[in-house]
């Protein structure tokens, strides 16, 4: 079956499934619990309201907190001197009605696919479920990792940069029963508490049942058309075990526990991930994949541990990184051309890494794409000498070319990844003993992204450092970024407005504050 027909089943579940609010479907009314005991009655009907969870979840991660305002967070891009379309969400204009809306969507729809997957949860240990054997490991498992990864998300965006000295701080509530009742603030230990437990229950009813283990990703063109040959595969498109254990670490490194980090991503991911001396089960991505004539695979999308799959991300692409775009709306790095921009500065093998060559174009007032045209003058002051004749553009989520040979097997141009491989190996580089070992696990994905470039370092300090500019080449248009440098606190980083500038960050703008649809519902604030 391609690709396409099988998420035309999946949307179609999707919208059984996902209704306006919770409410809808979960109401203490009659009608509702009629509904809801209907749609639980069938074991299909428990895959559709998974699924249905799953996309509803392109509503938030299909831009917002993928390739859009949380990268713009991050400043990887060129801000036009404060004249860009996204400025409020680069500034960090809380107070704007703009950053408002946004926020207050963003909150309601988190918590109205919360409440769902807490409706699917309580009818999975029913008495008499309609859920059969082989599925309740995968369904429950699943949807207590939706269930982790989705408050854990809104932890890192509403409440602080977590430490000793912050943790007591009042931040979410955990939606962990299926009642329309205001569930209390919780502090930020609490919430990560649960969604630490959360996580590790999911990895437990994972760990002996995850097809990923016995059939791989599961990415194969097959002939069956029905939603249930399609519940056990594509695996990159479901909290599978390796997505479960990577989140599950990304957890404990927020907690500061990087011994646990480790661990998990070095005995769980890393180790489990290798079949054999030669295979893997997500296997990075090949010369021959990426090069693709026509579909580069500019995801490295076999290394994908979990994505959100949005059929209309060609419309996304256009959003945001279309060179047709003006620079006040494009989402692009300063600079004219490969060598007098922020590329050189962003990538240290830019003439070599394909994240740099074949993720980046020239786009021309006269409407042609261009190759790299040499500068000799990179000394100069390049903020103030950029041709604005030229601009560059993004083509990580860029389509296939109109004649680019399709099989129907090229999932990764309708994917929006969310947890990948390389980020457990830069989990394990952060958190080794020593500068050696970290070394390692660094040059592992470089050598995958064909960097030439050697690197070195004595110093924990200094593989920090090689950790973060990895971590921001590797997660660009992830939504990743701008919560590693929270997790760090970090006052100081690449800023994408200025060639070799730094962004001086006032740490507080680093939690997003509670929306007002929560406060106006409970008649207080966050304090």
């Amino acid at each position: 079956m391609k690709i396409k027909n099988i998420f035309k089943l999946l949307a179609v579940a999707g919208t059984l499934a996902l209704p306006v609010s919770c409410s809808d479907w979960l109401d203490v009314k009659m009608s509702d619990k009629i509904m809801e005991n209907t749609l639980f009655s069938t074991n299909n009907g428990f895959m559709t309201a998974l699924n249905g969870v799953y996309m509803g979840m392109v509503d938030v991660y299909g831009e917002d907190l993928s390739m859009g305002i949380i990268d713009v967070q991050a400043q990887y891009y060129n801000m036009v001197n404060g004249n860009h379309n996204y400025k409020v969400f680069a500034n960090y204009l809380y107070d704007d009605e703009a950053f408002k809306n946004r926020s207050n969507s963003i909150w309601t729809k988190i918590y109205s696919l919360i409440a769902n997957i807490n409706g699917l949860l309580v009818h999975c240990d029913e008495e008499n479920s309609a859920l059969r054997e082989n599925y309740y490991p995968l369904v429950k498992g699943e949807a207590l990792a939706l269930r982790a990864m989705l408050h854990f998300d809104l932890l890192r965006l509403y409440g602080p940069s977590y430490s000793e000295s912050t943790k007591s701080m009042i931040t979410i509530p955990y939606q962990d029963e299926a009642k329309r009742d205001i569930t209390p603030l919780r502090s930020a230990e609490d919430v990560l508490g649960k969604v630490i437990k959360d996580l590790e229950e999911a990895s437990r009813l994972l760990k002996d049942n995850d097809p990923i283990f016995t059939t791989g990703v599961g990415n194969a063109v097959t002939s069956d058309d029905g939603l249930e040959r399609a519940d056990f595969t594509y695996r990159q498109l479901r909290l599978n075990y390796f997505a479960v254990q990577t989140l599950l670490a990304r957890a404990y490194l927020w907690k500061g526990d990087k011994s646990t980090a480790y661990r998990i991503v070095k005995e769980e991911v890393i180790d489990k991930n290798k079949v054999d001396e030669e295979n893997m089960i997500f296997p990075w991505t090949t010369q021959a994949q990426v090069e693709a004539d026509g579909k580069n695979d500019l995801l490295f999308s076999s290394e994908v541990f979990f994505a959100i799959y949005n059929s209309k991300r060609s419309t996304s692409n256009s959003r945001y990184f279309a060179s047709a775009l003006q620079l006040t709306s494009r989402l692009t790095f300063v600079g004219s051309n490969p060598s007098n921009s922020q590329i050189p500065v962003f990538y240290d093998d830019p003439d070599n890494d394909w994240r740099s060559t074949l993720g980046w174009a020239v786009y021309t007032s006269s409407g042609s794409v261009t190759d790299d045209d040499d500068d000799d003058n990179d000394d100069d002051d390049d903020s103030e000498k950029v041709d604005e004749s030229s601009s560059l553009y993004f083509l990580k989520y860029a389509d296939a070319s109109r004649d680019a040979e399709l099989d129907g097997t090229e999932t990764y141009l309708y994917m929006v990844p969310l947890i990948r491989l390389s980020e457990a190996y830069l989990i394990a580089a952060e958190c080794a003993a020593t500068p050696e070992e970290a070394l390692t696990y660094l040059v592992s994905i470089r050598e995958h992204r064909n960097c030439h470039m050697s690197i070195a370092a004595t110093s924990m300090d200094e593989i920090r450092e090689l950790v973060t500019n990895e971590f921001a080449r590797e997660v660009i248009g992830e939504g990743q970024l701008f919560f590693y440098y929270k997790r760090l606190n970090l006052e100081t980083f690449l800023d994408g407005s200025n060639i070799r500038g730094r962004y001086e960050m006032l740490t507080d703008n680093y939690r997003w504050p509670l929306p007002d649809v929560e406060i106006n519902k409970r008649g207080s604030t966050n304090d």
